[in-house]
């Protein structure tokens, strides 16, 4: 089905099963401990052997020797694979870096070998035995330190302009030019990266963790060398991705390994410091934002250039881009800067690009409303735009920005802010309100699904979509129950195989209004499939209540399936619309904080986030994904960061004891408001993502809210008590 006209009026805007807060249908099986994560197929393979990944122990340099024979003699041990006797192996077009290292080594804990062995204890004590030694060579870790030398950064394409910035920013009236730091970041899900691979002769099968199975098998295919069609990955359940398992990592490709040199299935999970060092990260960005404004508040300039590192082949953090699209302004400037550094990769983490852009932009903007003398939402609503500022002639589809700042507002109580810092107090506490926008492009992609009638009435989805705890399962079985008119109860969802249809997976907001509308598309088919067996006219038949019904004709659904089962296929495929509308989510987020005025410690109060993010799906799954990313919004803004140690290059707290995340006691209750809202530009859905949104600008409106209850500026996160305590007042 292609999509390239607004949708109309179509069977989901019934609304009976769509749209409807219900509970997530694989809820049972994951609260009782029957949900098969990566680590825990006990049942499709016996007798599975155990591989422990041997890591660099240095950031750059090569293996001159890597003595292997006590761990080979070492009890249990069934393997070794190291890159000598892996056999050839080919560099994926979404890895930077080889998955197995030797005798170059590119990054800290990169993966040198995989020590095969019958049990996991055993497999880790061999690996222990393991003794490599190494050439060290210099190396470059310090993302400031290149900055200021200034000659290895490169920018990655040309920079994004309108108008004359410079002239623009030279006469305006009122300035800010501001530089504003983010951390490396870790994913830090819950589940690892695990790994169990089987061969059945020349077939390889894989049961992982990973968010794009179709991504996973393409490149699990080419870096081993082997026919796609001979490989097959199985990621039913996910603990928790947040992007860091977007793409195949060293697991699944030396559990393969493994397992051909074992001639036995193999399990490999990666530590904790492991998938801090051996993964993927959110890397630190340095971003210099300059805005110039006419003396009422109107921009005339706006500047964001940001500078970020990676290995060779990485790319940069696309801190910017939200800013080529936020606020009105007539001269513009958007750059990226690349500097190689060679610290683990740098790749895509929850929302990546606008999270630390938005960051510095919503500071930047409180910042500059000071300047200006205006309440802060005010001077964001006046520089509101609702076409793309580069191109008046391409609309947005949707924008309610203004609306999810003035309802927020409302529902706040923002007109009890004292606009003077440090000077509202409950007790020991400072307290200060914050606001921040929320900006998440709408990203669309191919999605594909299949579905089964059977002959008891019942319906079957297949697609390879995943499930990372956003709620997949729900939402595909409600649009498949919608479109057919059949109970939730009726449908049975399968999702993360590769032999089902190719889907959009999970990963950068587009999963679930993609892969619903592959549905839509599949069901379409089913339809008239239906229909044209019944003998009804496809155009003009209804579907509700079990029953399908045309020209005064009604019949039982399953009456269609009575000869055997029917099976129809199809796709999605999203064309040209994107070149007419800028497609785009929004959201006001605002927070409450105290700030204890003797140490500094921060508290959050409150929050609220208010989103327009076209036709809400499921309000129950959405609002988890929204108050999930207010969380973790959190973190960025009051403690997550990956310590580099810049001598040696690797990520000091490389674990959950040291790398900080919110717990339960440090969020307060969550309110969440979705606006009225559908976007027919954006699918037959008319629905867009909401998972990353209610991330964007999260920490911008913590340390607005600091700010205004201690009047310190902090410009570095995270935000922790010793950038504070030189400002607090005075005790005694």
């Amino acid at each position: 089905m292609k999509f390239d006209t607004p949708a109309g009026t179509n069977p989901i805007d019934q609304l009976k099963v769509v749209g409807q807060p219900l509970s997530r249908i694989d809820g049972p099986l994951k609260t009782t401990g029957h949900a098969p994560y990566a680590y825990e197929h006990h049942q499709a393979t016996s007798a599975p052997a155990y591989g422990y990944v041997v890591t660099a122990g240095i950031a750059k340099g090569r293996v001159s020797a890597m003595e292997l024979d006590a761990a080979r003699r070492a009890p249990g041990v069934l393997a070794i694979v190291t890159a000598e006797n892996a056999g050839p192996l080919q560099q994926s077009q979404r890895n930077a870096a080889p998955l197995l290292g030797g005798p170059e080594i590119t990054h800290y804990h990169q993966a040198l070998a995989l020590v095969v062995a019958e049990t996991f204890e055993q497999a880790r004590a061999a690996a222990g035995l393991v003794r490599v030694r190494y050439a060290t060579e210099k190396g470059s870790y310090d993302l400031a330190a290149a900055k200021q030398a200034g000659g290895k950064l490169q920018k990655t394409d040309p920079d994004a302009r309108v108008g004359n910035f410079e002239k623009a920013f030279g006469e305006a009236p009122v300035t800010l030019d501001a530089t504003y730091h983010t951390p490396d970041q870790s994913h830090a899900m819950m589940e690892p990266h695990a790994t169990l691979a089987a061969w059945e002769g020349n077939k390889l099968t894989v049961w992982t963790s990973n968010q794009m199975i179709d991504w996973g098998k393409t490149d699990l295919a080419k870096t081993l060398g082997l026919p796609k069609e001979d490989v097959r990955l199985i990621s039913p359940y996910i603990g928790g991705g947040f992007g860091g398992k977007l793409f195949v990592r060293s697991d699944v490709v030396l559990a393969a390994l493994g397992a051909r040199a074992a001639k036995r299935p193999v399990k490999v999970t990666l530590s904790r410091p492991q998938i801090a060092n051996n993964t993927t990260h959110r890397p630190a960005t340095l971003q210099r934002i300059r805005l110039g404004a006419t003396a009422e508040g109107t921009l005339t300039a706006i500047g964001h250039e940001s500078w970020s590192g990676n290995l060779p082949g990485g790319s940069p953090e696309e801190a910017v881009q939200q800013t080529k699209l936020l606020y009105a302004g007539a001269h513009r400037l958007a750059g990226l800067r690349l500097t190689h550094l060679d610290l683990p990769e740098g790749n895509a983490m929850r929302a990546p690009g606008e999270t630390p852009g938005l960051m510095a932009l919503e500071i930047a903007m409180d910042e500059m409303a000071e300047k200006l003398g205006l309440d802060p939402i005010e001077f964001r609503i006046r520089n509101d735009t609702q076409v793309d500022p580069a191109n008046a002639e391409r609309p947005f589809s949707q924008r309610q920005l203004v609306q999810c700042l003035r309802t927020g507002a409302e529902r706040f109580g923002w007109e009890k802010r004292n606009a003077r810092p440090g000077t509202q107090r409950d007790g020991r506490w400072l307290v200060g309100m914050g606001v921040a926008a929320g900006f998440r492009n709408n990203l669309v992609m191919k999605s594909g699904a299949r579905i089964r009638l059977d002959a008891k009435g019942g319906v079957t989805v297949e697609t390879d979509m995943t499930d990372i705890g956003t709620g997949s399962y729900t939402i595909i079985g409600q649009t498949a129950a919608e479109m057919l008119g059949v109970p939730l109860e009726q449908v049975t969802v399968k999702l993360g195989d590769s032999s089902f249809p190719a889907s959009a997976g999970s990963g950068g907001q587009w999963g679930a209004n993609s892969s619903t509308a592959g549905v839509f598309a599949a069901c379409t088919r089913m339809r008239d499939l239906i229909a044209g067996k019944l003998g009804l006219d496809p155009a003009t038949a209804s579907f509700g209540n079990g029953k399908v019904s045309a020209g005064g004709k009604t019949f039982a659904l399953e009456k269609a399936a009575a000869d055997g089962e029917l099976v129809a296929e199809d796709s999605i495929e999203f064309d040209k619309l994107e070149e007419r509308f800028q497609q785009s989510t929004f959201a006001a987020h605002f927070v409450e904080v105290g700030v204890d005025v003797a140490t500094g410690e921060s508290r959050i109060r409150r929050m609220l986030a208010v989103c327009a993010a076209g036709r809400i799906l499921n309000p129950k799954t959405a609002r988890s994904q929204v108050i999930g990313a207010m969380t973790m919004g959190v973190g960025a803004a009051l403690s997550e960061e990956l310590a580099v140690d810049t001598r040696l290059g690797f990520f000091v707290n490389h674990d959950l004891a040291g790398y900080e995340v919110p717990v339960h006691a440090d969020i307060p209750h969550q309110e969440v408001v979705f606006l009225d809202e559908t976007d027919p530009v954006s699918s037959p859905m008319k629905a867009k993502g909401v998972g990353e949104l209610g991330l964007c600008g999260v920490s911008a409106a913590v340390a607005n809210a600091i700010y205004n209850a201690t009047g310190t500026r902090v410009r570095e996160y995270p935000i922790t008590l010793d950038k504070l305590l030189a400002g607090l007042p005075a005790l005694g």
